[in-house]
């Protein structure tokens, strides 16, 4: 359960990290940047566990993995939004980012409610007004990379599984 920060539509990588970061690789120092577009030093808002929660077309924009490291890097827990830019989705799943869309949710999440996430259950609760709402399950595949860690880490314990 994390705390939501609410955003608009079309919120491009550039907002999520600004190519003047593209030189950094490492999580922990994108974890510094995330949202600096948005706002400079925003990672620091956020704790373990929050949430991002947007409007359409999130991680519009270039096709940059820093975005959902960043985001990932800087403890945010999940993504939820009306929809996604594509390759952002694809990113942020092999990367172990949770990424969900749930427009009815997204409609009455307002910022700084409680919000949580059972993957398992396809259902997001809003934990501040009550309210419950189910979504599309993951394929089992996609759980089980989430799960691992990313696309990376899943295929490292498949490899060692055999």
């Amino acid at each position: 359960m994390g705390k939501a920060f609410v955003f608009g539509d079309n919120i491009d990588t550039d907002l999520i990290v600004p190519g003047q970061y593209l030189s950094l690789s490492a999580p922990e120092d994108l974890r510094k940047v995330c949202m600096d577009g948005y706002r400079p030093g925003f990672y620091q808002e956020i704790s373990p566990g929050d949430v991002f929660v947007a409007g359409t077309n999130f991680g519009c924009g270039s096709s940059r993995e820093h975005a959902p490291i960043s985001i990932k890097a800087a403890g945010v827990s999940f993504v939820i939004a009306k929809s996604f830019a594509r390759i952002f989705y694809r990113n942020a799943i092999n990367i172990g980012l949770p990424v969900l869309e749930a427009p009815e949710a997204v409609d009455r999440i307002d910022p700084g409610d409680l919000v949580h996430v059972d993957l398992n259950r396809g259902q997001i609760r809003n934990e501040t007004k009550g309210d419950l709402y189910e979504i599309k399950p993951f394929p089992p595949a996609v759980l089980e990379i989430l799960s691992a860690g990313g696309l990376v880490e899943y295929a490292r314990a498949r490899e060692k599984r055999k």
